[in-house]
């Protein structure tokens, strides 16, 4: 199959940047990708000597300085963005007008209501602009947002615990099946690898190891998102995070009550019917719960529940890999859909 697309990735030293250069170089639609840093004390330097992991597939790759002329002699057609938020936020609207479709996959471009995106304290040199183009973005979970991710210029990555909690929610509460005025708990775990490469004192092994904590209640980023994309009031969602001593792996458990009259046929059944398209999102039976274990280095998000016998409360189990479904393969999946590649395309 003949490549024909020539992708690049700012910011291919961290840990999602290394897992989409991964998934990039396999794609049969992609040519080697242009590797990129945009850190002023950074240096260029060899792909493979970073992540030895790579040594051979990745053997002629070189990380060099961003420049504009860099992507246009190596004749870039979409750029991935692998940049802290304020880094996207600067860099996605000059790399629109320059003609490139851009996936970004941090949090600059994924919220549309200025309440929500006031979490992220953004100064941005041309305001009008950049309100624009955070109208015009796509919201990137392509199970959900597929026409509207194809005709994008710039599709927002969606993040990863909001993946996994969207994608659980999204079929009931388009079926109309839960009582939304009791309220939706979730109770969401990550890997150590969510918190990305930048070491910090909670993320020193010694901090992390034999240990299980809570942090950002009522303040995480990512539950701003779940309540746009779900139609979600604040007094309707509670998103408490934990951080796992495991490298990897989000483990969402969601306690939702159902309407008066719904079996767990009739749970299930909506499921199956909502995502029967959706090649990567499997729903399990009540008899064995998604667990981390079956979804790691894999594009699937995994979800399953358990329904009381006698009464409405149910227990919404989501697993993904933060890195994969949560990061950078969704980020190839959403360029999939953005280029008319079937979207399993590299992810298999």
């Amino acid at each position: 199959m003949h490549a024909t697309v020539q992708p690049a990735v700012v910011g291919a030293t961290g840990y999602t940047g290394a897992e989409l250069t991964r998934l990039l170089i396999k794609h049969p639609h992609c040519r080697t990708p242009l590797l990129l840093h945009d850190r002023e004390d950074g240096a260029a330097g060899d792909f493979a000597e970073l992540y030895p992991q790579s040594a051979g597939s990745a053997r002629a790759l070189s990380i060099e300085r961003f420049a504009w002329d860099r992507l246009r002699d190596s004749g870039t057609d979409v750029l991935f963005l692998c940049t802290p938020h304020e880094v996207s936020r600067r860099l996605a609207p000059e790399a629109v007008e320059r003609g490139y479709r851009v996936v970004d996959l941090s949090g600059a471009w994924r919220l549309k209501n200025a309440a929500n995106r006031a979490v992220y304290a953004f100064a941005d040199a041309n305001p009008v602009a950049a309100s624009l183009l955070d109208a015009s973005a796509a919201y990137g979970i392509p199970e959900l947002n597929a026409p509207e991710i194809a005709g994008a210029r710039l599709v927002a990555n969606a993040g990863c615990y909001a993946t996994s909690v969207i994608l659980a929610l999204a079929a009931w509460i388009d079926g109309g099946l839960l009582e939304l005025e009791h309220g939706v708990i979730c109770d969401a775990k990550s890997g150590v690898s969510g918190a990305g490469k930048q070491p910090t004192a909670r993320t020193h092994f010694v901090e992390v190891s034999g240990n299980l904590s809570a942090y950002n209640v009522f303040g995480h980023r990512h539950a701003g998102e779940m309540r746009e994309q779900l139609g979600l009031d604040d007094g309707q969602l509670q998103f408490t995070p934990h951080l796992l001593p495991i490298p990897r792996g989000i483990l969402a458990t969601i306690y939702v009550r159902a309407k008066d009259g719904t079996r767990a046929t009739d749970l299930a059944a909506c499921l199956r019917e909502f995502y029967a398209r959706a090649s990567f999102l499997r729903v399990h039976g009540s008899a064995r719960l998604p667990e981390i274990r079956f979804s790691l280095h894999t594009n699937y998000c995994d979800v399953g529940f358990a329904m009381e016998p006698d009464g409405p409360r149910v227990v919404l189990v989501s697993c993904l890999d933060n890195l994969v479904k949560g990061a950078a393969g969704q980020a190839v999946q959403n360029m999939n859909v953005m280029l008319g590649f079937d979207q399993t395309e590299g992810l298999l």
